[in-house]
């Protein structure tokens, strides 16, 4: 009677780790992304869990401004999710070096990507990749094309079309010519600096050539395309010193401006917002046939909390979120986030399009001041806001804007020194 006793619990034991063992693996995703919610719960998890059952994902996102600080306390308590999204550059960074995100140059997944895309994830020697890149954005202009028809313009290619089209628009009085204003600064950089500048510094050609001492703020590459922002001041409008950054979005998409230097990450807010067809330009070359370079710069990853209990899992999870069916549901659920993998996206979206169509055309880069350069006192893209606008305004010259980013520079950096 012991025996059988002993023989039925010992099965029922059996049994229950059995049980245990095949219950399904649950993985939770940190993220800034709270506006994503919806397109997680209701596209990308349920994508994912169909093709991988026995994996369930939890996506619990906090809030943008206090991401960095709440993830930072969850992975020293040792509560973080089992997958990280991911910051470009150093915030990112920091965290593998603290050992919070786990090394994933060992998966075949990271193949699906080129160096550019990799390097907002990657140590500064290129040695270790940390988080799979998800999206980017890409800069340019997008324009009012009913404005632009009514007036008998086309997209300009190069500088001289583009300066020639803002006039017209100007003598015509019937639209600003170009929404953007200066009163939050990030704007007068992030959509003017290093929207045309790579055309000037040739990309990651001038970008690596900065960070590795080769050349300097003071060289015509970085200083010219301050002389093109101080062109823009007169076709900005009247009072486009006080414009904010909402108001420059309100100004295009009501229909009184014609063109708005842009990042495609407008593209979800803009398409409801406007009732006019907008099309969308790459910044313009300085001569025609001149190669081009876009800023495609890297936005969003996705990593592996080094202390998960689950691996195996989250590294089928990564390695889904680097394939081609992921992508596709990412770039046509968000227009004007880029998927960053090799193998294109067919998306539907037309203004997305043509922005993502410049990958085939031009050279990709990324924003000059985001890896490296900016880790130091004064902060280099701080200073490229303050400088940008003064060259708008017409306040200093590019050759004295160069000279001080460059002082600025070089007290803190070793190679420029």
């Amino acid at each position: 009677m012991l025996r059988k006793s002993l023989t039925i619990a010992l099965t029922t034991t059996a049994l229950t780790a059995t049980a245990a063992w095949a219950e399904d693996v649950t993985l939770t995703i940190e993220s800034w992304r709270n506006d994503d919610l919806t397109l997680w719960q209701d596209k990308i998890i349920p994508a994912f869990e169909a093709k991988h059952p026995g994996i369930k994902v939890k996506f619990t996102p906090s809030a943008p401004a206090e991401y960095n600080a709440v993830l930072n306390s969850k992975l020293d308590a040792g509560s973080a999710g089992d997958l990280i999204t991911c910051r470009p550059f150093d915030a990112s960074l920091a965290l593998f070096e603290a050992g919070h995100l786990a090394d994933l140059d060992d998966m075949e997944a990271m193949n699906n990507f080129s160096d550019v895309a990799k390097s907002a994830w990657q140590t500064d020697d290129g040695s270790a990749s940390f988080c799979v890149p998800m999206a980017s954005v890409i800069h340019g202009f997008i324009y009012n094309a009913d404005a632009f028809a009514e007036l008998g313009i086309d997209a300009p290619e190069t500088e001289a079309e583009f300066f020639a089209a803002l006039e017209k628009i100007r003598e015509d009085g019937t639209y600003i010519p170009m929404a953007m204003g200066t009163n939050d600064q990030w704007e007068a950089a992030t959509m003017g600096y290093n929207n045309i500048g790579p055309n000037y510094w040739k990309g990651e050609e001038g970008r690596r050539a900065l960070i590795a001492g080769e050349q300097k703020l003071t060289d015509e590459a970085w200083t010219a395309p301050y002389a093109t922002l101080a062109k823009w001041a007169p076709y900005l409008g009247d009072g486009y010193e006080a414009q904010t950054y909402p108001d420059s979005q309100n100004l295009f998409t009501l229909g009184r401006a014609a063109i708005y230097p842009a990042g495609s990450w407008e593209i979800s807010g803009f398409n409801p917002q406007a009732d006019f067809q907008m099309g969308a330009f790459k910044p313009p070359v300085q001569n025609a046939g001149d190669t081009c370079y876009i800023s495609d710069h890297t936005d969003i990853g996705i990593g592996m909390n080094a202390a998960t209990d689950h691996p195996e899992a989250a590294k089928t999870f990564l390695a889904w979120v680097g394939s081609p069916e992921f992508a596709s549901i990412f770039g046509n659920a968000l227009p004007g986030f880029f998927p960053l993998s090799k193998e294109p996206v067919e998306l539907a979206d037309p203004l997305a399009k043509e922005f993502v169509s410049w990958r085939g055309e031009c050279e990709s880069t990324i924003r000059s001041t985001y890896q490296i350069l900016s880790r130091g006192t004064p902060n280099l893209e701080n200073e490229t806001w303050g400088a940008s606008v003064a060259a708008i305004k017409g306040t200093a010259s590019p050759e004295e804007l160069g000279a001080k980013l460059q002082d600025g520079l070089a007290s803190w950096y070793a190679p420029q020194q």
